[in-house]
């Protein structure tokens, strides 16, 4: 399996010692390196990348807000030089946490775990064109199983989505454009903030969802798209 990746560091020696580890990793195609973070985010707007190394305390631009304005969620491997930045790190979803000086050892033990995350991710994506009743989603540095009968409905929360299903609430580090690819066609976009379970819909009125005690918004953008969905 072929992993595209993109690195982003602010210090140039730091950032060529990711392009020579890179390098070392069979399978690991290098598709952009880049020192200025304001350029790397207009890379990623038009380029999606499985993996991506990045930077934290960067002149201009944190690895943070390149994380925030990302339209997808690659796999995201941390290197930094301070560790006060893990909780955040792990509220965002990311996969791995390498604090420099890191040798390529631990380098390599990161990209497997970043390669785990995205082979499974393409399982699950396979899935829904099989017809299979599961997901696996990325929560924290775990993967998760999810029933997809089980879905009630998902909630947009800033950073990350809550999947709530019938067992409880998931904390999820994907996107809902990822969720789309995800999931079957009864799962629908109703308003910026929230996915529906068209099958777990209880009643519609006013462009407000029910769905057991919860309702839920209809939003103006989403709106034709939803009623032509029902």
């Amino acid at each position: 399996m072929r992993i595209s990746c993109a690195a982003i560091d602010d210090e140039p020696l730091a950032l060529e010692k990711l392009k020579l580890f890179t390098g070392q990793v069979p399978g690991l195609e290098l598709r952009g390196a880049f020192t200025d973070p304001v350029k790397a985010s207009m890379y990623l707007k038009s380029n999606k990348v499985d993996l991506l190394f990045l930077d934290i305390q960067m002149n201009e631009k944190s690895g943070f807000d390149i994380i925030c304005e990302l339209d997808f969620k690659p796999q995201i491997i941390l290197t930094t030089a301070f560790d006060e930045y893990a909780f955040r790190a792990f509220e965002l979803s990311v996969t791995d946490y390498l604090l420099k000086p890191f040798t390529f050892e631990r380098f390599s033990k990161a990209v497997a775990k970043a390669g785990d995350y995205i082979r499974w991710q393409n399982e699950s994506t396979l899935s829904r064109h099989l017809n299979q009743e599961f997901i696996f989603i990325k929560s924290g540095y775990k993967l998760v199983k999810i029933l997809v009968n089980e879905i009630l409905y998902i909630e947009g929360m800033r950073d990350f989505q809550a999947v709530v299903t019938t067992r409880g609430r998931i904390i999820a580090g994907i996107t809902f454009q990822e969720f789309e690819e995800l999931l079957p066609d009864t799962f629908v976009r109703c308003h910026k903030s929230y996915m529906v379970s068209l099958p777990k819909i209880e009643s519609i009125e006013r462009d407000r969802i029910r769905i057991g005690n919860k309702i839920i918004p209809v939003g103006e953008t989403f709106r034709e798209a939803f009623y032509r969905k029902l």
